[in-house]
Formats: structure tokens, C-alpha cells, sequence
């Protein structure tokens, strides 16, 4: 009896012996990304089309990670699904970041910068004639954004009302703009019909505009930052950064990888950008504005203490970052930011 139950157990020992081990997962199995409308996350479409972030996630072994991609209209919506946990990265304009950042600071949800995108301006553009500048807007007028107050173009508006009338008129437009996603800004915009007179929009919809008739740039806004700025940046929370370290990494490299992609063949970046946004634009149309010289697309944040300073400036925020850096995670720091 005692040599049967010795041999049951040798057999036990040696059957699990035999079965591969199946590692613990500490980290998440799913990632979630979320984008808004815009030529500024040409990196997530080569991405999700090459399954970069599934690559690097399996290199580090965290095996079969499955990457779902969301897409909301505006800071706002994409903020609170960050914080209800719904999604895990966000992306957008440096202000939607710069508002978050600040409202967690100091708790275990603080969200900070994973790193920028792109820089590259965005476009002010107006079908009336009788608007040449900013200084020509009348309450009759209607400026469609992404969305009022937070948006990035929302803000930069306000700094260019600040430049011109001073800063305690930054929020001068704020009740002439509507928000609206940039497809149907484009839309209101060149049909003629309604109330949205202007828009101020986002890449390749900027460009799109001004192809029609009687559509002019009243703003690029490179002019009010006085130079090239982060046009779209990523973020995530300290939580789900320090719970997720090997998941984080790999989606950093993942944006690494698709940045130097699209920098070498932006041709065939642009290709895979309209197959995987369903875009019916040329590659010859778009390949011209990516390899324009005022549009880059690099992970380096450039002048998102220029935002920072205005919002604090003129009260949107109540704390400021030192610097650039308070704003971003460490794997960042290493590159000559602003």
C-alpha cells in the first residue's frame, strides 16, 4: 500500500513536470487607446495595422495582449473615460493634458504625458470675406472647436485674444465658439448653410477647407505660439503606469517603432493612415502635407510650458509645471524637451 501511494505520487511529480507552466499574469491582458479626428496620431493607424503594441507586449513577455482602439470628439470625454478606467491612453492637445494633469495631482489616479506625437500647426479658417484676422470677429460670428474652453484651438484662441486685447480679454471669444467634431465643422463650414462661419480644425480637415471657394486661414497657430509647438501628445495614469510597468514600456516602444516608420516612408504612412481611418483621400493629396516642412512627427514635447503659463496665467489652472517634465513620465525625460 505505502509503495502504491509512493508511486501515485512519483506519477503526480512527473505529469506536472511535463506541463509547460503557464506564467502569472501581474499585468492587464487588454489595452485600450483612444484618439480624436485628426492627421495627429498617424502613429496609432501604423500601430494598430502592424499590431506594434501586441509585438512589443509579447517581447516582454507578457504573451497574447489584446489592443482596442477608441475614438472620441474633444478632451473632455476622453478625460473621463480615463479616469472611469474605460480606457487606459488618451490622446490629444497639450491642454486637455495640462487640465488633467492638475486636477489629479498628488492622488494615486495623477495623469501624466507618456510622450508628444506630432508637432504641427493647426488652422484657423473662415468663409466670410470680411474677415481677414482675429481682430474682425463680431458676436454674429460662430467658430466651431472640438470642444469650448479645453480644446486645444479653444485655448490657443484665448491666447491669441490675450496677445491682442490682454490678458484679461483671453476668454473675448470663448461665447462665439460651438463645439463640433472636425468632420462636421468641415461640413457646416464649406456648405455654406447655418451658423458656423469658421472653423478652427485639425489636420487634414484644415487643408480640406481651404481647397473650396472663398475659404481663407485667418490663424495658423504657429503665430501665436510663436514658433513650431506639440500639436498632440499621449497620456495615461501613475496607476496604471506602476501596475502595468512591462504594458506601459511596451507601449511606449510600440510609438517609438511607428514614429520611425512613418519617418522613413511617410508615403506608406500616409496609405496605411487612410486605410485604417477609412479616409477617401488621395495618398499623392495627403503625402503633401505630411512631408510639409512645418509638420513633424516626433515623441519630443516642444513649448507645452507656453500652455501651461497661459492657463495659469489667466486662472484655467490653479498649480503649473516647473517644467515639461513635471508633465511627462520619466521614459521621456532624455530627450531635449520643452
Amino acid at each position: 500500500m505505502k509503495f502504491r501511494t509512493l508511486a501515485l505520487h512519483a506519477s503526480a511529480w512527473l505529469l506536472l513536470a511535463a506541463t509547460p507552466l503557464q506564467p502569472a499574469r501581474a499585468e492587464v491582458s487588454e489595452v485600450r487607446l483612444a484618439q480624436q479626428f485628426s492627421m495627429g496620431y498617424m502613429q496609432f493607424a501604423i500601430m494598430e495595422r502592424n499590431r506594434l503594441i501586441e509585438k512589443h507586449a509579447k517581447a516582454a513577455g507578457l504573451g497574447e495582449v489584446k489592443v482596442f482602439w477608441d475614438r472620441f470628439n474633444g478632451p473632455n470625454f476622453m478625460n473621463d473615460a480615463l479616469l472611469a478606467g474605460k480606457v487606459d491612453f488618451v490622446s490629444g492637445g497639450v491642454p486637455g493634458l495640462i487640465t488633467l494633469w492638475e486636477k489629479t495631482l498628488g492622488t494615486p489616479q495623477e495623469v501624466r504625458g507618456v510622450s508628444a506625437l506630432s508637432s504641427q500647426p493647426f488652422l484657423l479658417n473662415s468663409r466670410s470675406p470680411n474677415i481677414k484676422s482675429v481682430r474682425d470677429f463680431s458676436d454674429k460670428d460662430r467658430i466651431a472647436v472640438p470642444s469650448i474652453k479645453t480644446s486645444v484651438q479653444a485655448v490657443t484662441l484665448q491666447m491669441a485674444a490675450a496677445q491682442l486685447f490682454g490678458d484679461s480679454n483671453y476668454s473675448k471669444y470663448d461665447n462665439l465658439t460651438v463645439s463640433m467634431s472636425p468632420p462636421d465643422a468641415t461640413v457646416a463650414l464649406v456648405s455654406g448653410a447655418g451658423e458656423i462661419n469658421n472653423v478652427f480644425s485639425v489636420p487634414p480637415f484644415q487643408f480640406q477647407q481651404l481647397e473650396h471657394p472663398g475659404v481663407h486661414t485667418v490663424l495658423n497657430s504657429f503665430d501665436v505660439m510663436g514658433g513650431p509647438h506639440t500639436f498632440t501628445v499621449i497620456w495615461t495614469s501613475r496607476k496604471f503606469r506602476e501596475a502595468n510597468p512591462k504594458t506601459y514600456k511596451a507601449v511606449l516602444a510600440a510609438l517609438q517603432e511607428a514614429t520611425e516608420i512613418l519617418n522613413h516612408d511617410k508615403r506608406a504612412a500616409a496609405q496605411m493612415w487612410i486605410e485604417q481611418t477609412k479616409s477617401n483621400l488621395t495618398v499623392d493629396w495627403l503625402y503633401k502635407i505630411v512631408s510639409s516642412p512645418q509638420v513633424q512627427f516626433t515623441l519630443v514635447p516642444n513649448n507645452t510650458t507656453k500652455y501651461s503659463d497661459f492657463m495659469y496665467k489667466v486662472g484655467s489652472i490653479k498649480k503649473k509645471p516647473a517644467s515639461w517634465k513635471d508633465l511627462f513620465f520619466p521614459e521621456i525625460h532624455g530627450v531635449q524637451g520643452s
